[in-house]
């Protein structure tokens, strides 16, 4: 837990030998300012920035906090940056390995600090969703006496994964993928730095393309394939990273895919036509093809949202919220577990019965509207609860369904430019196929005559 004396000469190792740690470890900011992305937690007086000590004087001491957000995106390495603060005592426990007996035994040298020489404990504890519930309520104490700073750091929802009083008693900071751009000025700096690669070796365009989808918004994944890359490289003697040495490095091949260009579109418009022509093979090919690529599952998640409606519609009304399901899963869970999720929806929606009457329903109705076919409300639906609405005549004839045996009145609530136009053609497909009786019936009992 405290540093020892081997691990106090493995790091004066990582200091004079660069090369006896992984590059992801070399490349840690130092400094706050040095991180790439979130800077929507590094604002001045934020609480990160008060735990590094700036600006955490007077009665308010720093937060405790907990870090939710994707691998790779710099949850570790916030902390590591903590550890550095000169005026603070640092310890880390990991979840996977830590039990009661060594958080209370953090806890007692964190009381034992401050009482005999006023030193500030920050408890680093990794993957705290791996805690049971007896284990993080063994944190509670420690927390809310603030004996010690708690910076916890998980992947999963805390809101699942970590118990109320401790939610409660800290500061939920939540982490964001990292941009391209983000993840191309780590690069950038990676190559060029001292504690980098020193421009030992260069990074063509369609390699740092490759790269970027690669690292899908992970900062850890990115460096590693950039170290190993780079020393394929340099064992043939070159000093650029071919596209080709990247592959054979990460043994992923390079998908031909311009997520700005034609090919983003051109590919997303083939999965959505695969699935309204229920190829569900296909389908899941081009699915396949936009993860690789990088895609954001989000926008896969929308497209899926909108082929429920535009291409499936009530001949499966249970399609809508299996894409809008998948849509916030993805927006929880992210890569690469969202790729499953994906797979439910697009197999779902792929094999359903296939209607487009919604979509040509609001499109005919919409197109009638812009030609000015609207007219004013029929005077009996007009609102009638303000005073002088009955003297104009307002909702006066209006008959109340739900008084009739059948629930339906005979009387007209369209305009009277459009009393008669029927928009909505029902499919003969999956649930849908009910339908076509039942609008049948009511335009009956409504006294509708066919326009």
């Amino acid at each position: 837990m405290e540093p020892d004396l081997f691990t106090a000469a493995a790091e004066e190792r990582q200091e004079t030998d660069p090369a006896a740690s992984p590059l992801a470890v070399r490349m840690r900011p130092r400094t706050l300012d040095e991180v790439v992305g979130q800077q929507h937690l590094l604002k001045p007086g934020s609480p990160l920035r008060r735990l590094v000590g700036e600006g955490s004087g007077g009665p308010a001491g720093p937060s405790s906090v907990i870090l939710w957000g994707p691998p790779g995106t710099g949850k570790t390495t916030l902390a590591y940056v903590v550890s550095k603060a000169t005026n603070k005592r640092f310890v880390e426990l990991s979840a996977i390995t830590a039990g009661v007996k060594e958080v209370r035994a953090v806890i007692d040298g964190a009381r034992r600090a401050t009482g005999g020489y006023g030193k500030e404990t920050v408890l680093f504890l990794d993957e705290i969703h791996r805690f049971s519930k007896a284990q993080q309520d063994s944190l509670l104490p420690a927390v809310e006496n603030r004996w010690v700073t708690l910076i916890a750091a998980t992947t999963e929802n805390p809101y699942f994964s970590v118990i109320s009083p401790l939610l409660s008693r800290s500061l939920l900071l939540t982490l964001e993928s990292l941009t391209d751009d983000d993840i191309r000025g780590l690069l950038k700096r990676a190559l060029t730095d001292e504690r980098g690669l020193k421009d030992a070796v260069s990074l063509p365009e369609d390699t740092e393309e490759h790269l970027l989808r690669i690292a899908g918004g992970d900062a850890r994944r990115a460096l590693t394939a950039l170290e190993a890359a780079a020393g394929a490289a340099l064992d043939k003697g070159d000093r650029e990273i071919s596209l080709e040495t990247l592959e054979q490095t990460v043994d992923r091949a390079a998908v031909k895919y311009d997520r700005d260009g034609d090919q983003h579109y051109d590919v997303a418009s083939a999965l959505i036509k695969s699935i309204r022509g229920s190829d569900v093979d296909a389908a899941l090919h081009y699915l396949a093809r936009m993860i690789e690529a990088g895609e954001d599952p989000r926008f896969i998640a929308r497209r899926l949202m909108i082929s429920a409606s535009e291409d499936i519609g009530l001949a499966d009304p249970n399609a809508l919220p299996i894409a809008v399901a998948a849509a916030q899963a993805v927006a929880m869970i992210g890569f690469p577990e969202a790729a499953l999720t994906l797979s439910h929806a697009t197999i779902a929606l792929a094999l359903a019965p296939k209607s487009n009457s919604a979509t040509t329903a609001i499109g005919a109705a919409m197109e009638d509207v812009r030609k000015g076919l609207a007219g004013p409300v029929p005077p009996h639906l007009r609102d009638g609860h303000y005073k002088g609405a009955a003297k104009l005549g307002h909702a006066q004839g209006y008959v109340y369904p739900h008084d009739l045996p059948e629930g339906i009145a005979q009387q007209q609530y369209a305009p009277d430019a459009l009393k008669d136009r029927e928009y909505y053609t029902p499919g003969r497909h999956g649930t849908e196929a009910r339908y076509a009786d039942a609008v049948e019936w009511t335009r009956k009992r409504l006294g509708r005559k066919r326009s």
